[in-house]
């Protein structure tokens, strides 16, 4: 069962996000409602976002966060716009597990 804001695919998960750049912290908060009612993970990122800065430093933190390494998410969808979509190399379960402790 998915939390609603990551969902499985053949090699991996697809995880929406919800990110602000410009902020005080790296930090992961938890879930929150689009106004379109899907739901994402919502994330801030101290990074600006020129130059691709906040994207990398998107990847990289839900990287630590799930103790994968870097190489293995990825940017697969709204590469300018705050609702990104990033894919995770890895086991589904395991990932997806994780994933539902993040979003508390």
């Amino acid at each position: 069962m998915t939390a609603g804001f990551w969902r499985p695919v053949e090699g991996g998960v697809l995880v929406d996000i919800r990110l602000t750049p410009k902020s005080a912290a790296d930090r992961i908060e938890g879930i929150v409602a689009a106004s379109d009612g899907s739901v994402r993970l919502k994330a801030r990122v101290r990074a600006v976002p020129e130059d691709g800065k906040a994207n990398k430093a998107i990847e990289q933190l839900l990287a630590k966060a799930l103790n994968i390494p870097k190489s293995t998410v990825r940017i697969v969808a709204g590469h300018t716009a705050r609702a990104k979509t990033l894919r995770v190399e890895a086991d589904p379960q395991t990932i997806g597990a994780a994933l539902d402790r993040l979003g508390g």
